[in-house]
């Protein structure tokens, strides 16, 4: 181990250490606060080259986010940006190639910008998205070495997104194992799914063997559920899609506030098309590309979640704004089948739920382009959706006419919040 590297473990080390009641004054010369009102929970969600975080007061009766900010191009050419809770800049950042090689340096480096900025404040937990649940954890659940040994079990199920989302909660757990540290499952609030709606018509030993469709986005979902409970109540008791549209989409069918049907199944690539992913695709044709073009597994694999989309179609972009913006036939070519795609897949989601009350267009692509939410509904005017296209050009929370038999929102998500939520519920932290 070089000098670096012991540099950060002591680094981390020092990060992330609680101080006692009547902590003695840190080197800025302010005692770290034990009272209810200065406690805080931390919320991470790692991805391959990222890390995110929300940092959130705990307060009697609610949370508050006061810090939230992201490492990208881990590995490559990190960047750093972190904004209050009000959205404003606090710190934007670029490091040289070597700096910030993994999830365990960027945690390192992240957990000591975070200590300067909560001073006065003590870490009582940390909240973690984990893709994947399986069959086995339908709820979130608190960390401890055999429950990370089950998660670890997980990843042939989600090999591209597991082992990142495990390894801040591996490193927190080596260097501070009485620190509180909650899995919350992309997978476990499409758990009480119908039993068709789970199902592969493959042979039965599959599914018992964990072969089945489990859904993801299901934070996103439930934290849909829980606003429009709170902020719209019509859409709570009715029949709503719910359409998660960013780098990765999917669509949701809620009933009563729960789901009954989703479009991504066994693995992240089903369903919609995606940023860089393909979505539906005739399994035919992955037999076709390891046959005809001598393709690898490890190939297939990479190219469906790295090269296809809206990336491979266009051969111009996985972004939809530049997409939108570009002359290229390409790009008119993947927006017009991710439209295509995206109306006959909500009309998939009405049909399990034998009609459709409320439409909810939400991440980054739902929330922030008029042009997509305007072509989806157009197609969908045949159900009865009709959009007001002022209030849609405006960003409203409703965009469909007071008349339309078919409510359509705009809703942003928050998946922190939701995780956030669940720490506190399964900690009795409140």
């Amino acid at each position: 181990m070089d000098n670096a590297a012991r540099a950060q473990i002591r680094n981390l080390k020092a990060v992330i250490k609680n101080s006692p009641p009547q902590a003695q004054a840190t080197a800025t010369g302010t005692l770290l606060s034990t009272s209810a009102q200065d406690r805080a929970i931390l919320i991470l969600n790692a991805g391959s080259s990222s890390l995110k975080f929300e940092v959130f007061d705990l307060q009697p009766g609610h949370l508050q986010c006061f810090l939230r900010g992201q490492i990208d191009g881990i590995g490559h050419q990190a960047h750093f940006k972190a904004k209050d809770g009000a959205g404003l800049a606090l710190h934007d950042a670029s490091f040289s190639a070597d700096a910030i090689t993994s999830q365990h340096t960027a945690l390192v480096w992240m957990l000591a910008w975070l200590r300067a900025q909560m001073v006065g404040k003590q870490l009582v937990a940390v909240g973690h998205r984990v893709v994947h649940g399986g069959t086995r954890f339908t709820q979130p659940v608190r960390v401890d070495a055999k429950v990370l040994q089950q998660l670890d079990a997980l990843v042939p199920l989600a090999p591209l997104h597991q082992p990142h989302n495990l390894a801040p909660i591996r490193s927190l757990l080596a260097e501070r194992p009485d620190l509180p540290q909650v899995a919350c499952f992309d997978t476990a609030f499409h758990h009480g799914q119908p039993p068709e709606a789970q199902m592969f018509a493959l042979p039965w030993r599959f599914h018992e063997d964990g072969v089945r469709r489990y859904g993801f986005h299901g934070l996103s979902y439930e934290y849909m559920a829980r606003t429009a409970k709170s902020q719209v109540p019509a859409l709570a008791a009715g029949r709503t899609v719910v359409a998660h549209l960013g780098n990765g989409v999917s669509l949701c069918a809620l009933l009563d506030g729960k789901s009954v049907a989703t479009t991504m199944g066994f693995t992240a690539l089903d369903g919609c098309p995606m940023g860089t992913r393909c979505g539906s695709l005739d399994a035919g044709v992955v037999i076709h590309l390891a046959r005809a073009y001598g393709m690898s597994i490890d190939a297939i694999e990479s190219m469906l979640y790295r090269d296809s989309g809206l990336l491979g179609l266009s051969d111009v972009s996985s972004d939809m704004q530049e997409l939108l913006e570009s002359s290229a036939a390409g790009a008119r070519r993947a927006v017009d089948y991710f439209v295509y795609q995206l109306a006959r897949e909500v009309a998939s989601m009405a049909a399990a739920m034998g009609g459709m009350d409320a439409l909810v267009f939400t991440a980054g692509i739902g929330e922030n382009s008029p042009q997509i939410r305007q072509a989806v509904c157009e197609r969908l005017a045949w159900m009865g959706v009709q959009m007001d296209a002022s209030a849609n050009a405006a960003g409203a929370t409703q965009i469909s006419t007071a008349s339309s038999p078919v409510a359509v929102w705009r809703i942003p998500t928050n998946e922190e919040q939701m995780i956030a939520e669940h720490t506190c519920e399964v900690l009795n932290l409140r």
